[in-house]
């Protein structure tokens, strides 16, 4: 979907360099999958790794690889992606699973997009690559979301996925409040309500490494469409300070 008017100016290519981008990396016990989402982080750019109370020495592993490791205590996938973003510095922010379903090297298109003032928000739709990269359950939860936010919204999304791009003002200043599972679904609605452009493109998903924390199971998937449906249910929250004030 594509607002009439952007809500933010495109910034000048000068100000925005290639290490000027922070990718935040929300990790629960993902020691294994960490080593090969690190190697894909491009060049220049900065890994945040949230480390959410693992107990598998993920925060090791991922200081010992170069990342800059933050420290949630709260429990919640929105949680560990909120502390990530205050801990960036950069101008663009970026978003990706550390369980490697997701290669952080597909984020390089996403940037330059936002950094060329294209789109304002840019996510992923994630396209199952194999048996078990995404089961049933969490396919059908995920469009049945995607159905309520297009109602809820206008916007024709077709995944919600965790994959995303956006620069970091903006971010901050949707004042997101979820610190579960309906994070990312309210950084959309809060973008929309804003007035944001948001674009999708395809991404190639792999299966996970190690059981999910979410999708694993009907009940950790429900209780993620529960916490998505909360989110729905809130009234649109505008923030006028935003209006052209990305930067």
């Amino acid at each position: 979907m594509t607002t009439p008017s952007p809500p933010f100016p495109a910034p000048d290519d000068a100000s925005f360099g290639a290490a000027d981008v922070d990718v935040v990396l929300p990790c629960l016990d993902e020691a294994e999958a960490l080593p090969w989402v690190l190697r894909r982080i491009p060049p220049g750019w900065r890994a945040l790794v949230v480390d959410n109370g693992s107990t598998d020495g993920s925060a090791e592993i991922a200081a010992a690889h170069g990342a800059t490791v933050v420290h949630e205590e709260r429990r919640g996938f929105g949680a560990a992606c909120h502390a990530g973003l205050r801990a960036a510095t950069a101008g663009i922010v970026c978003f990706c699973d550390c369980d490697a379903s997701l290669d952080p090297s597909l984020l390089v298109p996403f940037v330059r997009e936002v950094r060329e003032g294209r789109a304002d928000l840019v996510l992923g739709r994630r396209r199952p690559q194999g048996p078990g990269a995404w089961p049933a359950h969490a396919r059908a939860g995920n469009l049945a979301l995607s159905r309520m936010l297009r109602r809820r919204t206008g916007l024709r999304l077709r995944d919600l996925g965790p994959l995303r791009a956006a620069r970091r003002e903006a971010l901050l200043g949707l004042g997101l409040t979820d610190r579960r599972s309906g994070y990312p679904l309210q950084m959309v609605v809060r973008a929309a309500d804003a007035g944001w452009r948001v674009a999708e493109h395809d991404v190639p998903y792999l299966p996970r490494t190690g059981a999910s924390k979410v999708t694993g199971t009907w009940r950790g998937t429900w209780q993620a469409v529960h916490d998505m449906r909360r989110v729905l249910a809130e009234p649109p929250v505008r923030h006028p300070a935003q209006e052209g004030t990305s930067r």
